[in-house]
C-alpha cells in the first residue's frame, strides 16, 4: 500500500545462497510488522531464490536493461526479472549511474520498461559533495527528479504505490555520514514539487524514500522527517540483526 512506510534492503554485490536465512529471518520480521512494506532487491542470481522463500517481505532486482530482448549480453530485462518473480527494480543508483555511466534518459527508460513488465520501481536521485558545497543539490537532484521519471501517461501507476523515489546523497552512501534531518526534510519537499508538477495529484501519493547509510541508529531519526516515506538501506540490510530495527523503527514512526 502506498501510504505505508516502505523499508527496502538493498544489498548490492553482496549475497550467495548460504545468505538465505538472513532473507528468511527478515521476512519473519516484516510478517510482526503488517504496517510496513518491506523490501528485499539481491542480486540478480538470487531473485528467483527469495521469490520463492519469502512470503511477506517484497524481492526486487537492483538494476534492468530498457529493452525487453536483443543482443545485449550481461544485461537481464525486465521482464525476465517479472517472469523470475520479481515485484520492483531500483533503477538510477548512484553506483550505476557513475560506474557505469548512465544518464537521466537511460534511468526513465528502464523505469518505463520495468513498468512496461509489470513491475514497481524505485527511482534513485542525489547530488556529490561538490554540487552540494556548490549550493546546486536542490536543482541537481531536481533536475533528476524531472528527467528520469516516467511519463506523466503512468500518472495513475505511481498513485497506486509502483513509483518510488529514493534520494540518496551520493556522498552519505556507504559514508556513515548523514545530512541533517532539516537537509533531508529540504529536499524531500523539492522533490515533492517536482513529482507534483510533473504528475499533479498522484504525485503527491508518490513515496520518496531516503538512503545513504541508514542503519538501526539513525533510522527512527531520518523516519520521522516530514515527507520521509521510507528508506532505502544498503549494508545494514544485510543480516537481520541490523535491518529489523529499521523496519520496526518505521512501525514505530507510523504509529
Amino acid at each position: 500500500m502506498p501510504n505505508r512506510p516502505y523499508i527496502v534492503g538493498n544489498w548490492k554485490m553482496n549475497g550467495v545462497r548460504a545468505t538465505l536465512p538472513e532473507a528468511r529471518a527478515i521476512d519473519r520480521a516484516a510478517a510482526r510488522y503488517p504496517d510496513v512494506s518491506v523490501g528485499i532487491a539481491p542480486p540478480f542470481t538470487l531473485v528467483s531464490s527469495l521469490t520463492d522463500e519469502l512470503s511477506h517481505a517484497d524481492v526486487g532486482a537492483q538494476d534492468c536493461h530498457a529493452e525487453a530482448r536483443g543482443a545485449h549480453t550481461g544485461d537481464i530485462a525486465a521482464a525476465m526479472l517479472a517472469d523470475a518473480g520479481a515485484d520492483f527494480v531500483i533503477v538510477g543508483h548512484s553506483e550505476r549511474r557513475s560506474d557505469h555511466g548512465e544518464t537521466d534518459a537511460q534511468v526513465k527508460a528502464k523505469a518505463e520498461a520495468a513498468m512496461a513488465a509489470g513491475l514497481g520501481v524505485i527511482i534513485c536521485v542525489g547530488e556529490t559533495l561538490e554540487q552540494r558545497d556548490a549550493g546546486q543539490a536542490e536543482a541537481v537532484v531536481s533536475a533528476q527528479v524531472d528527467a528520469s521519471l516516467p511519463d506523466a501517461g503512468l500518472a495513475a501507476e505511481s498513485a497506486q504505490g509502483r513509483v518510488n523515489v529514493a534520494y540518496e546523497p551520493v556522498w552519505a552512501i556507504g559514508t556513515g555520514r548523514v545530512p541533517s534531518t532539516g537537509d533531508v526534510e529540504a529536499m524531500h519537499a523539492a522533490i515533492r514539487a517536482r513529482l507534483v508538477a510533473a504528475l499533479g495529484e498522484a504525485g503527491k501519493k508518490v513515496r520518496i524514500l531516503y538512503g545513504g547509510s541508514v542503519n538501526a541508529g539513525n533510522a527512527a531519526e531520518l523516519l520521522a522527517v516530514p515527507g520521509v516515506g521510507g528508506a532505502l538501506v544498503g549494508g545494514a540490510s544485510l543480516t537481520a540483526e541490523g535491518f529489523v530495527p529499521i523496519i520496526a523503527a518505521a512501525s514505530r514512526n507510523d504509529d
